[in-house]
């Protein structure tokens, strides 16, 4: 199947996409979903513009046919930072045939060459999660952006390259600090006016990462450039291991023997992808259950403290003040304050 869509604003990529599909475009406070019909596939494509000059489009779903996205329409095209964290997807420029593959956890940055397009293509039956920043750079630059200071010369010129004079393709190495993120933007339960800023303060954290990313691999220096895919799939495993097992207290040694790895390369792998240590990943993740389970559930501290796979209530109190500036009691305290508050309104 081949979809031809308009190259900008965001809106009518969306709306061309619901046209084809011959499916009803909905629109939540300028976040823009097309549900793929069931004849077609699963899934759903979602998009939204910000007055920045940013937009953001999520490929969510999964064809029961090949299908190329042709982004085709005649005038400047967006410079793209496209990042797929499920499955793959391929790019190519308008005008030639070779195709980029780009599998899970890999991004690419790419500018076309004056009014040449861009074409994307989902394989048939493979659940793949992409998504796409879309910089209009005529606008974006219009922004206090002070001269890119600081930037990579090569991403420099390409920001300023308003009116896209030269093609330019980089593709990144792995990324699990994208995935997280734009897992985070489908979970996230706000709606209205505070999904709309909820979804551009996470653009621009994407396309921090994204930039972040093509300077430490131009760089080279800094990164464990030994790492490869299997890496950090072993990262990621891990990592959902930990999420999953709160209560028990896994060793790293264990983690690495169960993920098929060594330690060393377990460590190096966590301190690239979150800058944590395993154990220091374990710690903040347990805590951060500890946080939501302390605002939102019945249980008492020492029944917390246990669900987390801790046996010392003094050391509990004294990591979670160290990381949240406050103890534990003082959400319990915030909480039943809270509810009296409620009582006391349903009373009046």
């Amino acid at each position: 199947m081949r979809i031809d869509v308009k190259t900008l604003p965001v809106n009518e990529i969306l709306e061309d996409i619901a046209e084809t599909l011959n499916t009803e475009l909905k629109n939540d406070s300028g976040e823009l979903t097309v549900d793929i019909p069931s004849e077609i596939g699963e899934g759903s494509i979602k998009g939204v513009s910000f007055d920045s000059g940013m937009g953001y489009v999520s490929y969510n779903c999964k064809f029961f046919e090949d299908v190329e996205i042709h982004f085709s329409l005649n005038t400047v095209h967006p410079l793209k930072f496209i990042f797929c964290s499920e499955g793959s997807a391929g790019h190519c420029f308008q005008k030639t045939e070779r195709i980029h593959k780009i599998d899970t956890y890999q991004n690419i940055v790419v500018s076309s060459n004056g009014y040449d397009g861009h074409i994307l293509y989902f394989k048939k039956d493979v659940p793949t999660h992409v998504s796409s920043l879309e910089i209009i750079r005529s606008v974006f630059t219009h922004r206090s952006n002070y001269d890119f200071k600081d930037l990579d010369p090569t991403l420099k010129e390409l920001f300023k390259d308003a009116v896209s004079k030269k093609q330019f393709f980089y593709q990144g190495n792995y990324s699990i600090k994208a995935a997280d993120l734009m897992e985070e933007i489908n979970t996230k339960d706000y709606t209205g006016f505070l999904r709309n800023l909820f979804l551009e303060g996470k653009a621009f954290e994407m396309l921090v990462i994204q930039i972040a990313q093509y300077e430490d691999d131009e760089n080279g220096e800094n990164l464990p450039q030994i790492l490869r895919k299997s890496d950090i799939e072993k990262v990621d495993y891990v990592a959902k291991r930990i999420q999953g097992d709160l209560s028990t207290n896994l060793t790293v040694e264990m983690l690495a023997k169960e993920a098929g790895t060594n330690v060393n390369k377990l460590q190096e792998g966590f301190k690239y992808v979150y800058n944590f240590t395993v154990n220091k990943y374990m710690q903040h993740i347990k805590l951060e259950a500890a946080k939501e389970m302390l605002k939102l559930s019945e249980k008492n501290i020492s029944e917390i403290v246990t669900s987390i796979g801790l046996n010392n209530r003094s050391y509990f109190s004294k990591i979670f003040k160290e990381k949240y500036g406050v103890s534990p009691k003082y959400f319990l305290r915030s909480k039943k304050f809270a509810k009296n508050e409620e009582f006391e309104e349903e009373q009046d």
